[in-house]
């Protein structure tokens, strides 16, 4: 039978091998759940429920969720933290304070309560409680918060992130699920000829010389790009890649441009 678990903590390294030592590939924001699939004495591989990413985590970390809690969560609509850089919730049994970043998720959130199996928690912020509607405006609005985090490999919250990331979770915020890493997130949408037929929250992709994807960020109006490259950052966009003022260069060669809100 398989087994799941869930992140009570703010933020929880994935790792590509059970080392502490080893790359960081991810990570796990509160309220994100996964599947077990491997159990060592310190380590635990997992799959993540929201893009299916596999990964290490410190057995340490690991919180125990039942298979029914589980099912539930992979139905419901989720509720992601949003607008905040940070925040925190509250474990009502023992009054301990657990904070959390942007793009954390709430789960069955009513009433600023929420509950992780028999564990009540409390939050007092901003949320989105629906995103029915998959708005642009609110996309772009997401990705400007994010404006001068530094770059962090794997990394999914406010105060380090990869360009993936930022593209991931900001998507997650207006309740969009996409993969982790760039290449996979480019295979999905419709691609778009030229960049003039682009519009804000359109994703472009670009590559290195042996055409491998490496690279993707949101574009927004007027030809111009958010994307994390040294820190979340605005540059300059046209059909060669992303013109960066201060190398007086360009930094990233253009591949293709995806539609995903159609």
């Amino acid at each position: 039978m398989a087994s799941y678990g869930i992140s009570i903590l703010s933020i929880i390294p994935g790792r590509k091998e059970p080392s502490d030592a080893a790359e960081q590939v991810t990570q796990i924001l509160f309220g994100e759940h996964y599947e077990v699939k491997e159990t060592r004495k310190k380590w635990i591989r997992i799959k993540t429920a929201l893009d299916k990413y596999e990964c290490w985590i410190d057995k340490k970390q690991h919180q125990a969720i039942d298979d029914k809690f589980a099912e539930r969560l992979n139905k419901q609509k989720f509720i992601p933290v949003s607008l905040e850089m940070a925040g925190w919730v509250q474990q009502v049994s023992n009054n301990a304070i657990i904070p959390i970043v942007l793009g954390s998720s709430l789960p069955f959130l009513e009433n600023g309560e929420f509950k992780i199996e028999k564990e009540v928690y409390k939050y007092e912020g901003q949320h989105q409680l629906k995103a029915e509607k998959k708005n642009t405006d609110a996309l772009v609005q997401q990705a400007l918060v994010y404006l001068n985090t530094p770059y962090l490999w794997g990394g999914r919250h406010p105060f380090g992130i990869d360009c993936s990331g930022l593209v991931q979770i900001c998507y997650k915020t207006i309740g969009i699920n996409l993969p982790r890493d760039a290449y996979q997130q480019a295979a999905l949408g419709s691609s778009l000829s030229f960049i003039e037929e682009s519009e804000p929250g359109d994703l472009a992709f670009f590559d290195n010389e042996e055409g491998k994807i490496i690279h993707v960020g949101i574009l927004l109006k007027d030809n111009y790009i958010i994307h994390a490259s040294g820190r979340v950052r605005i540059d300059r966009i046209d059909h060669q890649g992303i013109y960066n003022n201060e190398m007086h260069d360009y930094s990233h060669r253009l591949r293709i441009i995806k539609r995903i809100i159609e």
